[in-house]
């Protein structure tokens, strides 16, 4: 009989156990990124997003489908994530299987942005998977999510970046497959932070501009 678990109740040792997978050392994102400087727009666009954030934080606390509206879609429109040919998503019901466990994992992605290949022979897609939670709750407690969603992403290509948000803090990770299936933290970076904020952008640039993964 499988047993059937919900990704939501997974702790992060369930996830290492479950998955099979190990966690490196943090790294730092220009190990695998360009980060590019950004345009006087850009950072103008980008104060604007902190401040109506910051603005509707100071009246309570934030929901997580606010998350998504106040940061993460300007956000991902500034970076380039609406442009062709990457394709957007959201609440995919994505169930999966652990071969060498007698259960399936299931859970709902928050958003799934898609780099579709142009043709039947293009260069394998990208995919970016991102787990929103409300303004209240830490980013640490949607890692085990993020992780067990980006995995199911391994099955399609060789390394997966992932985002956990709470609008105020955005924790990236780095997936790869190869004999064993890895991830790595990257640093930490908040919205209010001067430096951070930049560099927030910077990534998600990045990110958009991978022609895929190797």
């Amino acid at each position: 009989m499988t047993l059937t678990v919900e990704a939501s109740s997974l702790s992060l040792n369930d996830v290492h156990r479950f998955l099979k997978l190990e966690e490196l050392s943090t790294a730092s994102f220009t190990e695998f990124l360009n980060l590019e400087p950004l345009t006087e727009f850009e950072q103008q666009d980008l104060l604007r997003i902190r401040n109506d954030f910051r603005r509707y934080l100071r009246l309570s606390k934030i929901s997580e489908g606010l998350v998504k509206f106040l940061t993460l879609a300007p956000l991902m429109r500034l970076a380039g994530f609406y442009d062709v040919p990457i394709r957007l998503t959201m609440e995919d019901s994505i169930p999966i299987a652990v071969d060498d466990e007698d259960r399936r994992i299931t859970g709902r992605m928050d958003i799934l942005a898609i780099n579709s290949p142009k043709s039947d022979i293009a260069p394998p897609f990208w995919v970016v998977v991102i787990e929103t939670k409300n303004s209240a709750i830490d980013v640490g407690e949607g890692l085990p999510q993020l992780l067990t969603y980006a995995f199911k992403s391994l099955n399609q290509q060789t390394s997966v970046w992932g985002l956990v948000t709470n609008g105020l803090r955005y924790q990236f990770v780095y997936l790869t497959h190869d004999q064993q299936p890895t991830y790595q933290l990257m640093p930490l970076l908040n919205l209010n932070e001067s430096p951070d904020v930049i560099e927030l952008l910077q990534v998600l640039k990045a990110i958009c501009k991978l022609p895929n993964f190797q």
